[in-house]
Formats: C-alpha cells, structure tokens, sequence
C-alpha cells in the first residue's frame, strides 16, 4: 500500500539510495521514508564494479581524501555492527610498472596522497635502512595497514608476488584499501531500514509537482495506478539515470555516462594466489597474439584493433572465499560518452582482450588466453560529472536534494555521501568537503577556472 503522504521520497534503490535511507532513519530517526525503486534494489549497477575501496585520490585539494576516509570510517563501523556480513577487507591496491617514468610518477602522486591526508608514505629500495614492510593480511581491515608503500627495488615485488612478471621495476601499494561484497552491504542496509520503517515501493517516478518553488507531491506509477504522495523532501538517488529524474524537477543534472565492464573467469590452475590485493598494471600494453594471429588480424580493418596498442589500466582481483576460484577483470579500453541503455551489451571479443592483457601483469594467465571457457561478463554505467566528483547536496528546487555522479566508486562513497546528504536534509553540520560535493560550485568563478585545467579521468583506474 503506497502512502498518500510521507516526509521523504528516495527515488532509486541502489547503494546510494538505501545508504540514504539509512541514514536517514538509523542515525536521524527520521522513519517516515519511501524508497522508490522500478526494479530490483541494487541490480542496475551497484554490483556491477569491483566492489572496492579506497582513501587513494589525487587532488586539486584534499576534499576526496576526507570524504573517502570518512567513508571508509563508516565502512568500518558498520562492518563492526553487522558482524562483518559484507566481508569488508583491507588487502590495498598493488599498481604495477616496467616504465622508470612511471615509477617517478608513482614517487610523485604518493607524495601528493601522502600531503592530501592519504597516510604515510614508505620507500623501499632494498636497503637495510629501509622502514619495514608491512605484514600482508588478507582478511579484515588492520588499523595500522594506512599510507602507502613505494617499492622501487624488483626483487621485493617478486618476493611478494611471485607470478607477477619480472618486468616489473616498481610497485605502489596503497593500503587503505580493499574491497566488500556490494550486495550484502546494500541488503544490511535496507533490512535495517525497512526495520525502523522505511517502506520499499516497486514503482516508478513519473512527476514532481515543483509549484511555488518546492517539493509539494510526487507521482508514482506502480503497475498501472498512478499514486499520488505529498511531500516536502525529495532526494534523487537515481544512478545513471539522475539527469533523467532531474528535469522532472526543471533542473539540469550535468553529467554524463560511461558504460564500463567485468569479466569473471575461473582460475583452475590457481595462477594467482587468493590473498592477492587488487592489482592493477599502469602501463599500456600490446595484446599478446601469434605471429600468425597478428598478421590475419592486421590485415581486417574491423579486428585491426586487435593488434594496436591499448592502454593502461587493466586490472583484477580474486573474488569468493575459501574453495573459490573466480577472479574478476576490468579494463575500460574504449572510454567513451554514451546514454544509459539496458540491457547492457560488450563487445563479443572483451573476455579475450581482458585475459590477453592481463597476462602482461601476470603471465600465467596466457594459459586462458582463448581457453577460459564461458566468461561471465556484466557491467554498468559511470554516471560523472565532468570533473569526477560526485553531486551531493541540495538542488535549486527547496526540499530538492541529490546523491549522484558517484561514477564507478559508489560502493566506497556510499557512507559518507548517505552520510553528508543526511546532514543536508537535517541541518546538521556540514564537513569541511561539502562545498566540493555541491551543485552549485559550478556557480563559482574560481571553480570553474579550476575545472579548465582539470583532467577528465581524475581519480579513476
């Protein structure tokens, strides 16, 4: 039964909406809250990326490091209050070079991290003056496995990850870092909410009446009613699809998406170990092919491609516990601007160009080159701002709010963008990263001054 009036519509239940949703109601009390969802809650992208986490983030400014180490505070807590029931660990992200070059950049974005608030840097060159280096764990998240370690001397990368290629010269290894299982996050959530009263509405926002210059009612298409709800908050939590929800408010939502994908493959051979962190390699790489192979593809020019040089970036990490063999491999090669479609759809050759380019990093891989047998493969879309910071914060409609644009990093900023709207919607104090989050910094001068300088794929693998 849909209410007639309520005190907050959500309108989304992905990991944005339902980590509002509770916030809301576990932290502020405020119970009387309607979730509105047209599919399955957490099916549209929430699970669709690596389900990681990470307090890793460059600059301008230390606004990322502060919202992502709140945001992992509160990862933390809720792990301590639920038993850990979304396996949150903290095993780091393990970036990987053969190019002296980027070796330097790893020294000079750690050091950047470091100043931004990201932990303490730590080099290692192999030399006995050398701080220790910490004690992998591959379960958990230890308090003391914080800052980064520069690992500039070869044969402690082989030492630690002995299948990684012998090419590699240096290794940064943020720690603060892991990753959780997405679903069981969300689902805690939402039984926790829906316990203190949240209703979960299957249903589908179709009009908001803004008259007078404020939220006043929202209408919701469930089957085939139209429900009619008076309200005075609104928050639009709708994923890929915010500008969407957006312009029923009259208002412009400036972001774009991406369609990213994962692919699952069984390593039978246990090629990587399964304590191994995130890894991820950081220098373009040219597909492995036969002599053969490479000719016959070279001379189609629909599978040329297939033979030129591809990006940086491809990286994985093992996924299930005890017994399991999954591992779980991204690499957005072709990064481009596209609407929200579903279902979504990859290219026929994407599992064998992720397998081929990951066996750069990790040899043994180019065992399952054209031999993994049937991939898994899914994905979701990024939903960015132009600058790749999300839009949390009240919208140019009174009682109008937004948590969105959290681009392929929404399970690590679920918490502290729940946790930032909710003082928005409550008047409670603000942090000093608010004002970054908000739609209105494309109002400053400053700001966009700012934004004409900035790189596109600021704080994105």
């Amino acid at each position: 039964m849909i209410p007639t009036t309520t005190d907050i519509v959500i309108c989304g239940a992905g990991i944005a909406g339902i980590s509002a949703a509770y916030h809301l109601a576990a932290r502020h009390g405020i119970t009387d809250i309607l979730l509105v969802e047209e599919g399955s809650p957490l099916m549209l992208t929430s699970d669709k990326s690596t389900e990681a986490y990470r307090n890793w983030w460059p600059g301008p400014g230390d606004a990322m490091v502060r919202f992502m180490n709140r945001s992992i505070d509160l990862l933390e807590e809720l792990a301590g209050l639920s038993d850990n029931y979304f396996s949150l660990n903290r095993r780091g992200y393990a970036f990987l070079t053969a190019d002296p070059a980027t070796a330097e950049h790893y020294r000079l974005s750690a050091e950047e991290s470091e100043q931004l608030g990201a932990g303490e840097l730590r080099v290692h060159h192999g030399r006995p003056e050398d701080p220790p280096f910490p004690a992998h764990h591959a379960e958990g998240w230890p308090p003391e496995l914080v800052g980064a370690d520069l690992v500039l001397d070869p044969a402690i990368i082989r030492q630690r990850f002995p299948f990684v290629t012998g090419d590699a010269i240096a290794m940064l290894h943020p720690r603060r870092c892991g990753w959780l299982s997405a679903q069981q996050l969300g689902m805690w959530l939402l039984d926790e909410a829906r316990a203190r009263g949240v209703r979960l509405v299957n249903g589908r926002v179709t009009a908001i009446d803004t008259s007078g210059g404020r939220v006043n009612e929202v209408t919701i298409r469930a089957g085939e009613q139209e429900h009619h709800v008076q309200t005075r908050v609104f928050v639009n939590a709708a994923g890929p699809l915010v500008d969407k929800v957006g312009a029923l408010l009259g208002v412009e939502i400036p972001v774009f998406n991406e369609l990213h994908g994962k692919v699952a493959i069984n390593d039978p051979l246990g090629i990587v170990p399964r304590d191994a962190p995130l890894m991820i390699w950081s220098d373009p790489v040219t597909l492995p092919w036969e002599d053969e192979e490479r000719e016959e593809l070279a001379e189609d020019d629909e599978t040329r491609w297939l033979t030129e040089p591809f990006p940086a970036g491809v990286h994985f990490r093992p996924e299930g516990g005890p017994g399991a063999t999954t591992l779980l491999l991204l690499w957005t090669y072709d990064v481009k601007r596209t609407p929200a479609v579903w279902p979504t759809s990859f290219e026929p050759e994407y599992a064998e160009v992720v397998v081929r380019g990951l066996s750069r990093m990790v040899p043994g891989l180019a065992a399952y080159a054209g031999n993994f047998g049937r991939p898994y493969i899914d994905g979701g879309y990024y939903c960015k701002t132009r600058e790749n910071r999300p839009l949390i914060g009240p919208l140019p409609v009174a009682g109008a709010y937004i948590i969105g644009a959290l681009s392929g990093y929404g399970i690590m900023a679920s918490q502290a963008g729940a946790d930032l709207l909710a003082a928005h919607i409550t008047g409670g104090d603000l942090p000093g990263y608010a004002a970054a989050m908000a739609l209105n910094r494309y109002e400053e001068a400053g700001y966009r001054k700012l934004l004409a300088g900035w790189d596109v794929g600021m704080g994105q693998l």
